[in-house]
């Protein structure tokens, strides 16, 4: 089994600000680290070839600097990194990304399954991994916290509001995991840094894959990012000490006056 698992380099968001006079994001100082959200899936990926034997290959697209998180993934386990790296790709949103995404797994050739992570936490838009599976013509399954494989097919567990459900699809197929509330993520060791040395980690560009530049970039894009803009603050919340009776009584007045009641 073939196993591709796609990864994103992205800003810390507990560190990041919005500048208020551009409405861009701060990234200066801001640290880079793997998508939390793929860092959980590659380790499902892991899980599941240490049980079959499968190869798992990592994908990520941006700039040189996201080495760093494709050698992350081959000091975790998987078995070869591919980069793609190119100008040509700036800019893109998340239907140009996804496009160029699934063309690089195209030039990959065979793949049983391809993993991503729910969404991108500098981003949130859950579009990337969906785009991929369309773009490449195969079923997917999205919001999933467990996975397995068996007989040609790939079984999930589906978080929907409310529980959850056990679904399966027939491979090839593509899925989307998200982190259940008690996931530990996991780190390489010093021995498996060591070993990453001689894994395979290689950079395309958007002429190695053979992506149509119109599809690519700002031109490929059909969205455009007006602005960005932090939450507004919330007004402090307050806090009333009296017996049960009382304070049930302020309740009601306090809902009567907002017109919940």
């Amino acid at each position: 089994m073939n196993i591709i698992v796609c990864i994103k380099q992205v800003p810390d968001s507990s560190r990041v600000k919005v500048d208020p006079k551009t409405s861009t994001l701060v990234r200066a100082g801001v640290p880079s680290i793997l998508n939390p959200y793929d860092h959980f899936a590659l380790c499902q990926a892991l899980k599941i070839k240490q049980k079959t034997g499968a190869t798992v290959t990592v994908l990520s697209m941006g700039p040189n600097q996201a080495q760093s998180v494709i050698r992350m993934a081959l000091a975790l386990g998987a078995d070869k990194g591919i980069l793609l790296s190119d100008r040509a790709f700036a800019g893109s949103d998340t239907w140009a990304t996804s496009y160029a995404l699934a063309t690089a797994i195209k030039k990959i050739g065979s793949y049983d399954l391809v993993m991503c992570g729910q969404m991108a936490i500098d981003g949130d838009t859950a579009q990337t991994g969906p785009g991929i599976a369309y773009h490449l013509g195969i079923p997917q399954i999205t919001f999933c916290d467990n996975i397995d494989t068996a007989e040609g097919k790939v079984i999930v567990r589906k978080i929907i509001d409310g529980g959850h459900q056990i679904m399966e699809a027939d491979l090839p197929a593509l899925v989307t995991m998200t982190m259940p509330f008690d996931y530990v993520a996991s780190y390489p060791s010093f021995l498996g840094a060591f070993r990453a040395q001689n894994k395979v980690s290689l950079t395309w560009t958007a002429a190695d894959i053979g992506a149509d530049p119109k599809k690519l970039g700002l031109d490929g894009s059909p969205t455009r990012v007006d602005r960005i803009f932090p939450p507004p603050a919330r007004p402090k919340g307050q806090i009333f000490n009296a017996g049960a009776g009382e304070l049930a009584d302020k309740v009601l007045e306090i809902l009567a006056k907002e017109e919940i009641i």
